[in-house]
Parts: C-alpha cells; sequence; structure tokens
C-alpha cells in the first residue's frame, strides 16, 4: 500500500479539542467520560453549511455521493516516486549491495535536495549495484546541477554512471537472450526444415535484431552471439546486471572462455569476477587466458585450427581517409616472428638516419616488404649507408620477450608462455618460438623464479639455455644459476646506485619486477619506459628498488602535475593519488606459474 506524508493542521489553533485517535492526542489530566470513550463528543462543526457552500444542503445523500466520486476521480494523483519516505541514502546501498531482489521501492515524499552527497568515496552510493536506487540519486545529481559537487562526488558520480550503463547492456543482453530462447522453441516444435535449423534459426534472430535496433547484419550477429555467451555464464551477466563489470569486461569473460565447457568456464568466472573490477581489459584478458590454457591445454589449439580456416587479409579505409592493412587469423609463430623482422629493420633503419619514429619506419618497411621493394631504399643516399643496415632477411630476427615455465619447456606439461605485448601463448606455440630463436642464435636466456601468486622473487642471466633432457639435468642446470632475490619490505638498498641513473643490472630487475608501466591502466612495457623515482632524486630520493620503478613518458609528467601525488607502499606496490583526493594501487604483474 502507498506511504503518504502530510502535515497534520494542530486543532487547538482552531479552538477544537483533540479527539481520541488522532496523531497529536494527548491524554488529559482528568480521566475521559464515557461518552468520550465511545466518540459521541460533540462535534462544534456539526450543523448545516454556510454562506459559499449553503447550496449542498439541498442535496441529497446519493447526490453528495456522486459528487465526492466525480472530486475524487478529478484529483490529479500524485506522482509516483521511486524511493519511500524514511529512505537513507545507507539503506539503499546497503539494501542493494546486499543483492537483497525482493526490494521495491514504494511511494515516497519528495527526495532529497542533494543526494550527490551519498558518491564520495567510502560513501554508500559510490560503491552501491546498479539498479533503480543509484539510477534514482544519480539522475538527481545530473537534475539539481554538478556545479555544487566535490571533485570527489562528482569521480563517484561518474563512476556510477558507468554501472548503470552495464545495468542497461545486461537489460539489453538479457532481451535479446530471451527472444531468441523463444525462437529457439517455436522452431523446435515445427517440422524440420532448412528454414528451422539451429543455424538458420540464429540468422533469423539477428534479422530481428538488425531491423530492431538498426544494427548492421554483422553487429546483429555479435550482439546475438554475446546474449548466448552469458546466457551460459550468469555469474558474468549478474556481475554486469550489477556494475561490478562493463560491457567490454564482459565480452572479454566471454570470447576466453568459450572453448571451455559449462563448468569449467563457470569456475574459472567465478575466481576472476571479483579482480576482474580492479583490472584493465588487457589485464583480465592475459589472466583469463592463461587459466584457460592451464585447465585445458588443448583448448587454445582447438580454438586456434578452428579459426584458422577464417584466415585473411583486410583492407579497410580509417577515418582520416588513409587505409589499414591487416593479416588476420595467421599461424601464431609465423606472425610474432613478422612482427619482430619487421622492428628489427626498423630500429636499424632509424639508427642509420632515418627520419620518423619507429611506429612510422615500421609501416614504411611493411610496405615496402609486401610491394618487393627494398626497406634499404629508405636510406636514400646518405653516406655511409651503402651496406644493408640489418643484415640478410632469412631466419628469426628482432627481439621476442617470451616467458614460459621450466616444466613447458622441458615438454613436461603444457602451462601457458606469455609473450610481451602480446599476452598468454599456448605451450605449442612457446614452444616453438623457443626452438625458432635456438635455432637462429639469437635467443637470449633468463630465469625468474616466482611465488606460486606468479609474482616474481628471484632473478638470473644464464649464458646457456636449459637442457631440454629431462628434469633431473634441467635441476642440476637451475641449482647451478647464481640468482638475484629482489627486495622486500623493508629494504636493504644492496643494488643503490649513488647517482640519478640506475645501474643496468638495477634497471633490469626493476624491468622483471614490474613489466609494465606502473600508472593505474596503462601497459606500456618497462623496456619503452622512464626509470621513475617515486620520491624525486634531487629531494632526497634513493635510486634503489624501494624507490624507483618503470614509468611511461606519459604518466612520468602526469605524476609531477599539481594534485597527484604517488608513493611506494613497497618495493613495486605503487599507491596513487588524484587530484580528486582517490587512491588507486598498482601491484608488481604476475608472470606464467
Amino acid at each position: 500500500m502507498p506511504v503518504q506524508l502530510a502535515a497534520q493542521p494542530d486543532p487547538e489553533e482552531f479552538g477544537l479539542p483533540a479527539q481520541v485517535g488522532d496523531p497529536w492526542w494527548e491524554p488529559p489530566d482528568e480521566p475521559p467520560t464515557e461518552a468520550e470513550l465511545t466518540g459521541c463528543c460533540p462535534d462544534p462543526l456539526a450543523g448545516p453549511p454556510d454562506g459559499e457552500d449553503a447550496w449542498l444542503a439541498d442535496l441529497s445523500s446519493v447526490q453528495l455521493d456522486e459528487l465526492a466520486t466525480e472530486l475524487a476521480a478529478a484529483r490529479p494523483r500524485a506522482a509516483r516516486e521511486s524511493v519511500g519516505a524514511g529512505f537513507t541514502h545507507r539503506a539503499a546501498a546497503e539494501g542493494i549491495a546486499a543483492g537483497d531482489t525482493s526490494w521495491e521501492p514504494p511511494y515516497a515524499a519528495p527526495a532529497p535536495t542533494r543526494s550527490a552527497a551519498g558518491f564520495a568515496a567510502g560513501d554508500p552510493l559510490d560503491a552501491a549495484d546498479a539498479g533503480l536506487v543509484l539510477a534514482h540519486y544519480a539522475q538527481d545529481a545530473a537534475d539539481h546541477g554538478l556545479a555544487g559537487l566535490s571533485d570527489d562526488e562528482l569521480v563517484g558520480l561518474l563512476a556510477a554512471s558507468r554501472r548503470l550503463a552495464s545495468w542497461q547492456a545486461a537489460a539489453e543482453l538479457t532481451a535479446a537472450a530471451e527472444l531468441d530462447a523463444r525462437r529457439c522453441r517455436d522452431a523446435a516444435g515445427l517440422t524440420d526444415t532448412p528454414a528451422n535449423t539451429s543455424s538458420a534459426v540464429g540468422e533469423q534472430v539477428s534479422a530481428e535484431l538488425a531491423a530492431a535496433l538498426t544494427l548492421t547484419g554483422r553487429a546483429a550477429d555479435a550482439l546475438l552471439a554475446l546474449a548466448r555467451d552469458l546466457a551460459r555464464l550468469p555469474q558474468v551477466r549478474a556481475a554486469l546486471a550489477a556494475g561490478r563489470i562493463d560491457l567490454a569486461k564482459a565480452r572479454v569473460f566471454a570470447s576466453e572462455l568459450a572453448a571451455l565447457d559449462g563448468p569449467a568456464a563457470n569456475e574459472i568466472a567465478a575466481r576472476y569476477l571479483d579482480r576482474a573490477a580492479g583490472w584493465t581489459t588487457s589485464q583480465l584478458r592475459r589472466a583469463l587466458r592463461a587459466a584457460a590454457l592451464a585447465a585445458d591445454p588443448q583448448s587454445g589449439k582447438r580454438k586456434m585450427d578452428e579459426a584458422r580456416k577464417d584466415a585473411r587479409v583486410e583492407a579497410w579505409q580509417e577515418g582520416s581517409g588513409n587505409a589499414a592493412l591487416s593479416g588476420r587469423e595467421l599461424p601464431a609463430a609465423e606472425a610474432i616472428a613478422a612482427d619482430a623482422r619487421i622492428g628489427q629493420i626498423a630500429r636499424a633503419l632509424k639508427a642509420n638516419g632515418v627520419p620518423g619514429n619507429l611506429d612510422q619506419i615500421r609501416a614504411s618497411v611493411f610496405l615496402d616488404l609486401l610491394l618487393g621493394r627494398d626497406p634499404q631504399s629508405l636510406l636514400g643516399d646518405k653516406p655511409g649507408c651503402t651496406a644493408r643496415a640489418f643484415g640478410e632477411p632469412a631466419g628469426l630476427g628482432g627481439t621476442i620477450h617470451l616467458t614460459l615455465p621450466a616444466m613447458t619447456w622441458l615438454g613436461l606439461t603444457d602451462r601457458p608462455g606469455d609473450l610481451a605485448d602480446l599476452g598468454p601463448i599456448d605451450g605449442y606455440t612457446a614452444r616453438d618460438l623457443a626452438d625458432m630463436m635456438t635455432a637462429a642464435g639469437t635467443a637470449a636466456w633468463h630465469v625468474t623464479l616466482t611465488r606460486p601468486d606468479g609474482r616474481a622473487v628471484a632473478h638470473a642471466c644464464p649464458r646457456d639455455p636449459p637442457p631440454r633432457a629431462g628434469p633431473r639435468q634441467g635441476a642440476a642446470w637451475l641449482a647451478g644459476l647464481a640468482f638475484d632475490w629482489l627486495q622486500r619490505d623493508p629494504c636493504e638498498h644492496t643494488r643503490q646506485s649513488p647517482g640519478y641513473q640506475p645501474g643496468p643490472k638495477l634497471r633490469h630487475l626493476l624491468a622483471i619486477r614490474n613489466p609494465v608501466c606502473t600508472a593505474p591502466g596503462c601497459r606500456r612495457p618497462a623496456a619503452r619506459c622512464d626509470t621513475e623515482h617515486t620520491i624525486p632524486h634531487h629531494r632526497g630520493g634513493l635510486t634503489c628498488e624501494c624507490n624507483c620503478g618503470p614509468m611511461c613518458r606519459r604518466d612520468h609528467r602526469i605524476k609531477q602535475a599539481p594534485g597527484w601525488q604517488v608513493t611506494q607502499i613497497e618495493p613495486g606496490t605503487f599507491r596513487w593519488t588524484t587530484p580528486s583526493g582517490r587512491t588507486y594501487i598498482t601491484e608488481p604483474e604476475r608472470h606464467p606459474v
């Protein structure tokens, strides 16, 4: 039943006695009489109406009832509010966050005038799941204007808006899945014909979605495929509906777990859903791909073999009017080797004076090789460049950073490896690449010891590759290595450099500990980053593991901007504080285990 609040008149203002049962009634000093208790007190307002209302005295009781009915029908209904009387920010956030799906907002009094106060860091709305309550307060904040919000509240509202977008995306996908299920049930009840096969029904549903949402056929196919994938991953769809992950991360869950059966896929999804909120899509993709390959090493190979049937070269127009050219679904090891070869040639040309940045030179080399031109022609007539600047084209060249478990190298397991700039790769591809580098003589070997969670604890750089003869020989080889153990808290400063620039070993170990930029969300490899001092060197900051880490040039500049602050909580773990006062933690990267 709707709850309505109304101001009650004070009867004493009108010289009226309070009646038993009125909300303002208080027991008198004298005990009430029997007449008062039975409601037989005289009514001072009793008597025929007078003045402008005197005509009502001539109406019969039937006419009075009809008049009352007409007045009630003509009276405007109170607008339905999304929040109930006595409702507070904390009650809403706690109720929804607890997953109370039975709660429904009743009719209510008008909303408070500054609901955005609940969006500050640590406040209930800042952590509330998406839903009607959060949507109400987000809209209320927008309606009252954003100029009065603090930076902290504004960022909280921004994050809440992303959660609400996820909530609506989940509703769209759920509706698409329901439409698909209905069409499949309808087709199942008909005689089998070419028009009622599973693939044909999918095409028909996709066409219906395209017409309803004004989508291209390819976009409608993608929407239907995602709706079906999330139907088999109910935990992921629920997290999307609650706003704990966004649509891009839901797509990553769907694509990376597609090759696994339902129970295995849902087990991995449950393992990573809580952590997904704090990861970028690339971090989530790496984790899910590694977990899927570890759970079923053959799944990656099956997925690759099936997708290779769709190998192709695509060309399309860029938004600028230029063009793009891409090879899709190529054999992994060969594509990686080809990319490394292009990089090797481009770096050699740049070192010999070819103008442009490395990406621009790589693009020129790419086209020259495809068109049968000699990339050497990019050097022009520069003196001293008559010899080939980049060696013979045959064989595997360039730089490839491959990390793989020792047992995978020995062929005893098929656990995934990890390729810098690409991500986890299956054990078959990892061994193929390692063999190619060994045969080409381009491999430089590094050994990293990790904790069970994959974080590096020690590192060595042996001259020779590990033996392939078996685990006993491999164990003997490992025992003979000299490992450098990474510093923990408190740091002992054993590799501290006296000057601003770190020594080669310290810089190398910093990149092993933090393989990518230490800023939130940035995935630029450490090899292309500055070695940044958390406490500036000119202010007494040490050039040491406890005060340095890789940071790309862009984030290096941002860190020094007004309002930003970075502290290194312990070696390799960084706390970033933004101008809004919010804090974000980045931790050392995890290696394959």
